[in-house]
């Protein structure tokens, strides 16, 4: 059944446009197209059934083909497939896993996990087993909480690359911010440094051609992530690269919530200044995020560049900066590995549980955890935008505030423009910081990555930003929160239903 909502789709409209060419518009039209319809919607309500996922969102797929059959056709057919890690991304899930296994281990530091004490103990091993990624004692990181600052740290170190440049993003645009890098990295190109850029194809679909065309034409290689040919039959639609990496000569590497594009230096007219925070990081733990890029380029363009000119490239090690640990997630996965570190957090915390990010729709797991945590007497907070960017989950993330607020979370609304950051801060002493939001999405379909900050001073930036974050946001009363009209709870409750199937 692998292609079976594409191959519908395109029976329907072969025989629907048979039949209006021999007999116009008419009643056996619409019969034949609904019969048709309906035969599909059995077969992928039967396949849903089979795959026994959660019973909340086989329940409402079949909902929702009863009560809008066309709509939940389409519907289904971008954003319900699961052909998850045992098919599609099965080879690039053993690859990255071999890969990572090979250089786990080879840094002598278990006498230093010792030390960092039972808690992070338990977060590092879980984080390793996982993601398979060692952490480092030896890598500098410094946080970056905005795009101006982002970006002109950015700007600095590709200006001083001598070797290599690696790009991942989920969104470039062709805007000013967009144009500056493509002509930075046009000049690093012609002074003999090897470029490459992999690029979401979803993400990225507004890119414009001569964007693309100008790299290719100076040098640097430009490579789309899941490319959709045939869209009717592509069953990758919904697996995006949600991920936000550079890697400058293996030492220098950055990741956080900024794509590229004028927005993210608060240049949108409809937000003004947005919210965000990104990491900066120099040394050992480079070479995982170095791993990560080459195994998604090796990924989508058959090329493996594993070899000790990208991995072994001398870089210095910084002392005395705490764990830091790269992990990267996705569909590819054995398990919903940075949902399983995110529970862990919540669950293992013992004072406080501090959370940011734009899109918030928990699944059961992480929304009990949250909750039980609150009920436990932790100092758990929730940070949100006030305003939405993307309705639906900004609408079906409101749903949860009553049951979280009536537990004794703290919810805050972030009043200066568009709040994007993606943080989770457990007592002030460990932190998570990248591409990953609090949403099924991030979970489970997209590929993300987290750098994850135990006793470091980025770790402590991190929690004097989120204080300063709190001045400036109001905070969520429940008996004013539930003020809101009916029609409005009408909305939030439809976005809510709708939200499984994301």
């Amino acid at each position: 059944m692998k292609n079976i909502v594409g191959i519908g789709l395109l029976i329907l409209m072969l025989v629907s446009t048979w039949h209006f060419l021999l007999n116009g518009v008419d009643g056996g039209l619409i019969f034949y197209s609904s019969l048709i319809l309906t035969i599909f919607l059995v077969i992928i309500g039967f396949n849903i059934f089979l795959e026994n996922r959660d019973p909340i969102q086989t329940i409402t797929w079949l909902v929702i083909f009863c009560a809008f059959p066309f709509i939940g056709f389409i519907f289904y057919f971008l954003f319900g497939r699961n052909f998850r890690k045992d098919r599609i991304f099965r080879k690039k899930y053993f690859l990255d896993k071999q890969t990572f296994v090979k250089i786990s281990g080879e840094a002598g530091y278990n006498e230093r996990i010792m030390e960092m004490g039972e808690h992070p103990q338990q977060l590092i091993t879980l984080a390793n087993r996982l993601g398979n990624s060692p952490v480092s004692f030896t890598t500098e990181t410094r946080v970056l909480r905005n795009g101006e600052e982002t970006f002109s740290n950015i700007i600095e170190e590709l200006k001083k690359a001598r070797h290599h440049i690696h790009l991942e993003y989920y969104i470039v645009r062709d805007d000013r911010i967009g144009g500056r890098l493509k002509d930075i990295l046009i000049q690093k190109v012609k002074e003999g440094v090897k470029v490459r850029f992999l690029y979401d194809a979803v993400g990225s679909w507004k890119l414009a051609r001569s964007y693309i065309d100008e790299l290719k034409n100076a040098g640097a290689e430009m490579v789309a992530f899941g490319p959709l040919h045939l869209p009717l039959l592509n069953n990758k639609f919904n697996f995006r690269n949600h991920r936000k990496i550079i890697v400058i000569d293996g030492s220098v590497g950055f990741i956080g919530g900024l794509n590229i594009g004028d927005e993210y230096l608060g240049q949108d007219q409809k937000f003004g200044s947005w919210r965000d925070t990104h990491l900066i990081i120099k040394g050992e733990a480079v070479r995982t995020l170095q791993l990560i890029f080459l195994q998604d380029w090796y990924y989508s363009t058959n090329n493996s560049f594993l070899s000790d000119e990208y991995l072994m490239t001398g870089m210095p090690n910084h002392h005395g900066y705490g764990g830091v640990q790269l992990i990267g997630g996705g569909p590819d996965s054995e398990w919903t590995i940075i949902k399983s570190i995110f529970f862990k957090m919540i669950t293992s915390a013992e004072k406080s549980v501090w959370i940011a990010s734009p899109y918030f729709v928990p699944d059961d797991n992480i929304l009990q955890a949250l909750k039980v945590a609150a009920l436990s007497g932790l100092d758990v907070r929730l940070l949100v935008p006030k305003n939405p960017d993307k309705r639906i989950v900004f609408h079906a993330s409101r749903t949860y505030f009553p049951e979280l607020l009536a537990s004794g979370v703290r919810i805050f609304q972030y009043n200066e423009g568009f709040m994007h950051s993606k943080i989770i801060i457990v007592d002030d002493q460990m932190a998570s910081i990248g591409t990953t939001n609090i949403d099924m999405r991030s979970f489970h379909l997209n590929f993300e990555v987290n750098a994850f900050l135990y006793r470091t001073e980025s770790a402590q930036q991190l929690v004097n930003d989120y204080m300063e974050d709190i001045k400036v946001s109001k905070e969520v009363e429940i008996d004013e929160f539930s003020k809101r009209n009916f029609g409005l709870k009408l909305l939030e409750s439809t976005c809510r239903l709708l939200s499984p199937l994301l």
